[in-house]
């Protein structure tokens, strides 16, 4: 089966490509690995302006509505550029915020969110990714992990400096409220394990909080995970989360794969550029059969993830995002070590640039569900119509 993109999609991945092209994200995935992120911020509004984020937001929270097969698009063109930041985590947690039964979160944050002015970032375990600059900050319990449906929880915590110290029972944000309260800052969240077992919040700021704890060593240097600390008050809990969790890993595999294939796309098309100009023995070495051979592998399996990735936008069964997700993740993982191989000993200097992208395919291969996670649930057939 063919998936091919309308004029609309297509221009929007051209136009975004473009935007992209011109913003060199190389120099702003550099700086974001240092912690310094006012280029990513610049490059996060103008990513918001191109309506990226909106993909993932009601209309009546100021989006577009939750439009998969778009967002795929839009993610495709960010992994090929290599862009830094909570990008999957701000459309899951948006998804998150959106299926609650309480309007208040949503109506307070997704507006926010919908236009860039705020950034988001989500975690199911120990670590958040990017913590330091997210705006909203989401904690759940893992909705993998087996924990009984009525036992999923999700914690709030005010920003780090606020006065009136955590969001008491009765607050217009507390479970149980409908309305949202006013307030001049954006509030953050915490985690608790299955049955609210420790409760930790996420400390949410623009830049790094002096003396706050350093990020955890990632294998791509401009993911930087962030520990929780301690603390935090209860914001929803029972089945509504777990199911509001469910739907927003849905949509972060699938981004993530996205993510993936782009990356995929842009080794390929840096290793097929640079075996063209690197010669050996009198001759380009794209000539030797051998490379050839490498280069048709990763190509192949990048266009076999390809109707997998839009096939799971359109249906959005839980074992169709985990076959796109496990396809283009090994793809842009395989592709990686080909570009890797072909390049020789410049490509293990991180200087170069293709070094953005390499650590980029090894870290999403195991983002938002591993290869064998994805495979079980894809091999269960939990939610197979034939």
């Amino acid at each position: 089966m063919r998936f091919l993109l309308d004029a609309e999609q297509r221009d929007f991945a051209a136009s975004l490509d473009a935007m992209l092209t011109a913003a060199d994200t190389a120099a702003v995935v550099r700086d974001w690995s240092r912690g310094d992120h006012a280029s990513g911020r610049a490059l996060w509004s103008r990513i918001a302006e191109a309506g990226v984020f909106s993909l993932a937001v009601g209309e009546k929270y100021g989006g577009m509505g939750v439009r998969p097969v778009e967002l795929a698009v839009a993610f495709v063109e960010l992994g090929r550029h290599a862009v830094p930041g909570p990008l999957v985590e701000t459309v899951a947690a948006a998804v998150l915020l959106a299926g609650l039964e309480e309007a208040g979160p949503a109506e307070r944050l997704l507006p926010a969110l919908a236009s860039g002015k705020s950034a988001a970032t989500l975690t199911t375990g120990r670590y958040a990714l990017d913590a330091d600059m997210a705006d909203v900050a989401l904690a759940v319990a893992d909705p993998c992990s087996g924990a009984p449906r009525s036992e999923a929880t999700l914690f709030v915590t005010p920003p780090p400096g606020r006065p009136d110290g955590p969001l008491a029972a009765g607050s217009p944000l507390a479970p149980g409220s409908r309305s949202p309260a006013p307030a001049a800052r954006p509030y953050s969240r915490s985690s608790a394990g299955p049955g609210a077992a420790h409760r930790t919040p996420l400390r949410t700021t623009s830049s790094p909080t002096p003396g706050g704890p350093p990020p955890r060593p990632s294998l791509d240097p401009a993911r930087r995970l962030f520990p929780l600390p301690s603390g935090g008050e209860l914001l929803a809990t029972g089945p509504q989360v777990s199911e509001a969790a469910a739907r927003a890993l849905l949509l972060a595999r699938l981004a993530t794969a996205a993510q993936a294939l782009g990356v995929g796309l842009a080794l390929l098309d840096r290793t097929v550029a640079y075996v063209e100009q690197r010669t050996q023995f009198g001759a380009p070495i794209g000539s030797f059969q051998a490379v050839k051979h490498r280069l048709a592998d990763a190509k192949i399996a990048l266009e076999f993830a390809r109707p997998l990735l839009f096939g799971a936008a359109l249906t959005l069964g839980p074992a169709d995002v985990a076959a796109a997700k496990v396809t283009a993740c090994e793809a842009a993982y395989r592709t990686a070590r080909t570009a890797l191989q072909l390049h020789g000993a410049i490509g293990y200097t991180a200087e170069y640039d293709l070094s953005l992208w390499l650590t980029k395919a090894r870290a999403l291969r195991t983002a938002w569900g591993g290869p064998r996670e994805c495979r079980a649930l894809v091999l269960s057939g939990g939610d197979r119509r034939w």
